[in-house]
């Protein structure tokens, strides 16, 4: 343990110094210091993965603000109420203020999509934005769902005037991301999603979802569950246990609900589990609607809110706080 916990002290010294001569400090997350930190993780034994793993999240939390403040825009000039104009020979000091200028940070939900999305391009994903608002045909009849087809009902959709849609999940952009590449495909689409949902503290009408797809001839379930326990082993930072029960989405067949132990470096124990998404081998009617032969192609999709992820990896007890603007919260928790 203590030649692993050198290795991590030993890297924190190189990323910071690394940091300071960088042109993009965005570039340190793509290091190969920490690289090299998630590799060693992984020939870790058992017992000293989660406390490896919990040093390793705590040292990108520590690059991630190094980062921010690196990026932070430095100004001496004040900002002023614009509902009080005053006359241009007036002094700079002598000028009414609104408040004092703040160095921002990134909001925890931006910081742990980037982090999402480049987990994936890792593996070999490409990664996509989703449209805002799209059609009835992308968004459910080329993924499986008739017009009056009950399950419609369980996306709680949004209408605007002309007919489109908010996206209720970005797996809308599944038919464009299939009819646009020649298989093999692999892609990850991430991004806002909207819902009519009754708001408390774990639902929120706007969220964030990270969605993907994989299509290949000779795709197995296995390859669906492996990369999805190897993403969430990079996520959360440790080894963890995965386990599958059978549910129901119109554009996959089988479907399941995935679901891993609870990561260690969150408090989980023996025997505690976490439902973390919806997942599947693709159904045939979504690649005909795409045009490939689901007799030569098959793959699977999926689909995650990040927002309650970012929930359980920060330790917040409100989904509304996220979209909420309060600036004692963003404060508080960046």
């Amino acid at each position: 343990m203590e030649e692993y916990l050198e290795k991590i002290e030993n890297a924190r010294k190189a990323l910071q110094e690394k940091l300071s001569s960088l042109e993009n400090p965005q570039d340190i997350f793509k290091s190969a210091e920490l690289k090299g930190l998630f590799d060693m993780l992984k020939s870790a034994s058992p017992e000293h993965k989660p406390v490896l793993g919990k040093k390793i999240n705590e040292l990108r939390t520590e690059l991630t603000k190094l980062v921010n403040e690196k990026q932070g825009v430095q100004t001496e000039s004040k900002i002023i109420d614009p509902t009080a104009p005053f006359d241009v020979n007036v002094k700079p000091e002598d000028r009414p203020e609104l408040f004092d200028f703040e160095v921002g940070s990134r909001h925890p939900l931006m910081v742990e999509l980037e982090r999402a999305l480049d987990i994936f391009r890792r593996m070999g994903f490409e990664t996509y934005d989703p449209r805002q608002l799209d059609d009835d045909h992308h968004v459910f009849g080329t993924l499986n769902f008739p017009v009056g087809h009950p399950a419609r009902d369980n996306w709680d959709t949004f209408v605007t005037d002309e007919g489109f849609l908010p996206i209720p999940h970005t797996t809308a952009m599944d038919n464009r991301l299939l009819q646009s590449h020649e298989p093999p495909i692999a892609a990850v689409v991430g991004g806002r999603c909207y819902r009519n949902e009754d708001l408390d503290a774990t639902h929120e009408h706007t969220f964030y979802q990270v969605d993907g797809v994989l299509v290949d001839t000779d795709v197995t379930m296995g390859d669906m569950l492996g990369t999805f326990k190897k993403f969430f082993e990079e996520f959360f930072g440790e080894q963890l246990k995965i386990k599958t029960q059978p549910a129901y989405f119109p554009f996959v067949e089988p479907g399941l609900e995935y679901m891993i132990s609870k990561p260690a470096s969150l408090g989980g124990k023996d025997n505690e589990w976490l439902e973390v998404m919806g997942c599947g081998m693709l159904h045939p009617n979504v690649l005909k609607a795409a045009g490939l032969d689901p007799f030569k192609y098959r793959g699977f999709a999926w689909g995650f809110g990040l927002d309650r992820l970012v929930l359980l990896k920060y330790g917040i007890e409100d989904i509304r706080h996220l979209e909420s603007g309060r600036l004692e919260f963003l404060r508080k928790i960046v």
